[in-house]
């Protein structure tokens, strides 16, 4: 599991059948200092997540499974809206 913040939305007119209804976000992964770590990815969302928001978010196979039956072809999935972290 990662943390990333949502920093816009994803429009595609054109996609799978399996991602009919799926709201595509555009996310930032963040280091443990909220930090920008890498690059910015799309991963489908499967809480409600929205811009500005900081969320958890998984990769590979399992990033489809909130989707299930339905075999979503994703590799990154949004699992979590993040409400409050602390850094010991």
């Amino acid at each position: 599991m990662h943390l990333a913040k949502v920093i816009g939305d994803v429009i595609a007119t054109r996609k799978d059948e399996n991602l009919v209804g799926l709201k595509l976000l555009l996310i930032q992964p963040l280091t443990p200092a909220r930090e920008p770590a890498g690059r910015a990815l799309v991963a489908v969302d499967a809480v409600g997540a929205g811009v500005g928001e900081e969320v958890f978010f998984v990769r590979g196979k399992e990033a489809g499974f909130p989707f299930y039956p339905v075999e979503a072809p994703v590799d990154a999935g949004i699992v979590g809206i993040v409400d409050h972290w602390h850094r010991g």
